[in-house]
């Protein structure tokens, strides 16, 4: 099988499927990117290391037996998206349909690729729909889509711990594990920040103050979402678990790119 196969497989769904928008008002997602990374990239078992994942993380190899491809995709918010969160209120509506809603439709992308792969003789998994996906908000998770976009050559991390692409940092990542193997996309960047301008602009955005020239404190942003959820959103929030705020990737110079 191309690559070429698999990325039109990924484009057409995300470009076709009645999922990828809001009772058919707007789309939730734009074309993604699809990048490939080798199963037994060296990476990967770096982010074992602390400081970077940890210890829990677990090598494709773990997830799937005979693993030789991690492909990843970034698929970036839609126009409509994010300039409805683009005042200085607390998240539009279409930001957190897009932030719940829009992940059940990448759950479901993850789906039909498994599907494809598995209906041409191959293996695949997803390990956020694995039984042993374990997350943990504040802490460590096991699995990190954004990690392993950095590996498949997709971006580099910004200072609020987003992931800037080159159609920017505005959007959500997904990954499946196959045993088919792909030429891996070389990775245009040796630092992990490489794309970062350190401008700042995330910083004044943030309404929790949980961004600083340190990065990103999860702890601050999450109390802050919960607290919300508690008092002024619930009318808002509907079904949703807490609140998608956002606004760290939204007008702001890596919104839609790569920052000069």
């Amino acid at each position: 099988m191309q690559k070429e196969t698999i990325i039109k497989v990924i484009e057409d769904f995300v470009l076709t499927s009645e999922q990828n928008s809001y009772q058919g008002q707007y789309r939730f997602y734009d074309r993604p990117l699809v990048g490939f990374a080798a199963a037994d990239d060296p990476i990967f078992t770096e982010y074992k290391n602390e400081g970077i994942i940890g210890p829990n993380f677990r090598l494709p190899g773990e997830w799937l037996p005979g693993a030789k491809t991690v492909i990843s995709f970034f698929l970036p918010s839609s126009e409509y998206v994010k300039k409805s969160n683009y005042d200085d209120n607390f998240m539009s509506d279409a930001w957190i349909h897009a932030r719940f809603q829009g992940e059940e439709f990448i759950f479901e992308l993850r789906r039909h690729v498994i599907r494809y792969l598995q209906e041409n003789g191959a293996q695949a998994m997803a390990p956020v729909l694995d039984p042993g996906f374990k997350i943990e908000i504040t802490t460590i998770s096991n699995w990190s889509e954004r990690h392993a976009a950095y590996a498949a050559g997709l971006g580099t991390f910004s200072l609020n711990r987003g992931m800037i692409t080159e159609k920017g940092i505005a959007g959500r990542f997904g990954s499946v594990i196959t045993d088919l193997v792909f030429e891996a996309t070389e990775r245009p960047y040796s630092d992990p920040v490489e794309y970062c301008t350190f401008c700042m602009a995330c910083v004044k955005r943030c309404p929790a103050k949980a961004i600083s020239e340190s990065g990103h404190d999860k702890k601050t942003c999450l109390e802050f979402l919960i607290d919300k959820t508690r008092t002024d959103y619930n009318k808002e929030l509907d079904h949703y678990p807490y609140p998608a705020c956002g606004k760290c990737q939204t007008k702001v110079p890596c919104e839609n790119r790569i920052p000069k």
